[in-house]
């Protein structure tokens, strides 16, 4: 009978528990009930671990995501995309250029040439009218001295194997008497425009040969390797582009310690240390030297025109008291390194790696890997402390987990795959941001293959393609057509410019001009061989395994015959991209904002191993990037850029598909918190800006306990 009674009261007692339950256990829209912290805690999802929390040292983005929040850069880019201050208040761009005085050459007039002349001369010259503008931005001119220094040069010899390898030569070089001006702003040209007073072959013949002394018993063959290098280590004209960052006072690592221009020095050291191994090293590669004007004042010299290197000061700023020599000899003590261990010992070794001290508005407090990261907010942060008090990172390697998680209200957002978009858009409950990023698809040609060496046939396989296809059925609408090789959302890109109109009709009539006709069965052929060629991608990307399918129907259409091929990765990009061994790729670059392209569009960049793998060949491209990447007026930058742009949709090295949009989904009532002089808040939606980027004032976020009704 007892037992009969429980079987009848237990299905009363579960409903019981269930209902009470609904009351009691917090719904998403009230998961802070009973747990108000929840409120200020922000959870993010990452498919991937961190790997190295250090700024120099870092090259995934799990690892830059944390370190965006526990360091800090001396800049960064505003919601407009232009630098704004950070750890420095201001900076300026100035120039310092020195002309080798050459005794073997003549000026114009037949006279030998003295620094003293030469100085004369230039001074008489700047007099004139038609020096006017090159006058304005002279500020100071002035005779150096000869002098001797030494220059280690980099070599190539063979070993005890017989196999080459690298080495150096150190060499004198008796340096001969320099002009050097000072000027207001960095002119790229200001050597060309003093040709009417030096001649225009003074820069050319140099007689090295006169001032370098090499040591006894050299090698000829080595003697001709460092000849070939002269010019480069000792220019006759050269530039010395200068910026002086001011630095921001009052600022402090998390420990405590002030923020100073040590920091800076230090950190552009660390970075150019071989034994880092830093991937920023090509970042900072130009510059000559960095020096400490005062505590927060720093001067940074570089040897030659590099435009974009000032954008590699948005990188953290490393604390040199942690890290210096000092430092880590006391860390080896710490941790009874052995003498073996101690002689390999570098930054990357380090403790500090998987616990960060920066200068950010979050500070580090726990890694437990493959789990999660927790930061907190740093509450005298020189802007004011973050609304969110705690942050973080957990590991959720599936994507599906991931939306499960974000439902359910343990993490705070989630990036909706292009068929999921839809669905939030109708949710009320959720805030979405579909918008452009730094990324965009393409089929790139070999150019160097003969099917392809003409830009009228790479533009009818372009003009065959219906783009519109692609992003109605594979993004789901999610994407945006492109032209050209710029992100849509940068002043680089030209809005002027048309995309290639879907026309199989005119690709057709276009290729029957170039002489391929139809076939028997119906393959164009030109001098008996078939339009024929094969198109490549790497597995696991259905997006690009299903664009090629749609390009190889729709050449079908208009007679071009095209195989296609999917790679694993590794094999994709040492076999065939890195080797240039393939017809016709399926791709996509992930850009910056800045306008250098030299990399992946100079023609000097298209052997084994670089990024111009389409082998990319025009005079008047070439001669537009290297103006771009020496260019420090940003007006005339983005003239030039528009022209670039013009000149590779006329040639056509890519058919240029389109630009995915990237898609963050938030709950509703995470706002941006702004408080009054009073103390009183407001609230703001969170908007992107025009990279994309919808957290770039984070520290504004803060969860409502109630939706704001926007």
């Amino acid at each position: 009978m007892r037992l009969k009674r429980w079987l009848l009261l237990a299905p009363l007692l579960l409903t019981v528990f269930l209902l009470q339950s609904y009351f009691w256990v917090p719904t998403y829209e009230k998961q802070a009930t009973g747990n108000p912290k929840r409120l200020v805690t922000y959870i993010e999802g990452s498919i991937g671990d961190a790997k190295v929390l250090n700024p120099i040292l870092n090259a995934d983005s799990a690892s830059s995501n944390i370190v965006g929040h526990v360091f800090e850069g001396l800049l960064d880019l505003d919601e407009n995309l232009n630098l704004r201050g950070r750890l420095a208040t201001k900076w300026t761009i100035s120039e310092k250029t020195y002309l080798f005085v050459s005794p073997a050459n003549r000026f114009p007039d037949g006279t030998e040439v003295t620094g003293p002349r030469l100085a004369n001369r230039i001074r008489s010259a700047l007099q004139r009218d038609s020096f006017s503008a090159l006058a304005e931005n002279v500020k100071g001119m002035e005779v150096v001295p000869s002098t001797s220094l030494t220059q280690k040069i980099p070599i190539q010899e063979k070993g005890e194997d017989g196999k080459p390898k690298r080495g150096e030569v150190e060499i004198a070089f008796n340096m001969p008497e320099r002009v050097a001006f000072s000027l207001h702003q960095v002119d790229q040209d200001f050597f060309k425009r003093l040709m009417p007073v030096i001649g225009d072959r003074y820069l050319k013949n140099f007689p090295y040969e006169q001032f370098v002394q090499f040591p006894d018993g050299i090698n000829p063959e080595i003697k001709m390797q460092i000849q070939v290098q002269l010019p480069e280590f000792f220019p006759v004209a050269e530039h010395n582009p200068i910026i002086d960052f001011y630095l921001r006072k009052g600022v402090r690592f998390h420990d405590g310690h002030e923020f100073d221009a040590g920091d800076v020095k230090f950190t552009y050291e660390a970075i150019m240390n071989p034994n880092n191994l830093s991937p920023r090293t090509s970042d900072f590669e130009p510059i000559k030297f960095v020096k400490i004007l005062d505590s927060h004042h720093v001067q940074v010299v570089y040897k030659r025109l590099f435009s974009p290197a000032i954008n590699a000061w948005m990188m953290g700023i490393l604390p040199e008291h942690l890290l210096n020599n000092n430092a880590m000899q006391q860390e080896m003590e710490r941790r009874e390194l052995s003498d073996a261990a101690r002689e390999a010992f570098g930054m990357r070794d380090s403790q500090f790696n998987r616990h960060p001290v920066g200068s950010g508005s979050y500070r580090f407090v726990e890694w437990q890997s493959d789990e999660f990261i927790h930061l907190e907010r740093f509450e005298t942060y020189w802007e004011g402390p973050a609304e969110y008090h705690d942050f973080f990172m957990r590991i959720i390697p599936d994507f599906f987990t991931q939306e499960v998680e974000f439902h359910a209200g343990a993490v705070d957002d989630y990036s909706a795959q292009p068929h999921q978009v839809a669905r939030y858009k109708q949710d009320a409950q959720y805030q979405n941001f579909s918008s452009l990023g730094f990324g965009y698809t393409y089929i790139g040609y070999n150019n160097r293959r003969p099917l392809f060496a003409d830009p009228e046939v790479r533009r009818a396989l372009g003009m065959a393609i219906n783009v519109e296809e692609f992003i109605k059925y594979l993004l789901y609408g999610e994407g945006e057509r492109i032209t050209g090789p710029y992100p849509k959302n940068t002043q680089w890109n030209d809005p002027s410019i048309a995309p290639l109109p879907y026309d199989p009709e005119g690709a057709k009539a276009l290729l029957m001009e170039l002489g391929w006709t139809p076939n028997a069965d119906g393959w164009l052929e030109k001098d008996g061989k078939v339009f024929e060629f094969n198109l490549i991608t790497n597995n696991g990307n259905p997006i690009r395994k299903n664009i090629m399918i749609i390009a190889q129907n729709a050449w079908k259409k208009i007679g071009v015959k095209c195989n296609t091929q999917v790679f694993e990765w590794a094999v994709f990009l040492k076999d065939f991209v890195n080797t240039a061994q393939f017809d016709a790729v399926v791709l996509g670059w992930s850009m910056g904002v800045d306008p250098d392209l030299f990399q992946l569009w100079h023609s000097s960049e298209a052997g084994p191993q670089q990024l111009n793998f389409v082998g990319y060949n025009n005079s008047k491209a070439d001669d537009l990037i290297v103006r771009i990447r020496q260019e420090y007026d940003v007006d005339r930058q983005r003239e030039m850029a528009h022209q670039l742009h013009q000149q590779i949709h006329e040639d056509q090295p890519y058919t240029f598909l389109y630009a995915p949009l990237e898609t963050k989904v938030l709950d509703k009532k995470i706002v941006l918190v702004y408080r009054g002089e009073d103390g009183k808040e407001t609230y703001e939606k969170i908007y992107p800006t025009k990279t994309g980027n919808i957290s770039l004032y984070f520290n504004k976020w803060r969860k409502l306990e109630m939706n704001p009704n926007f």
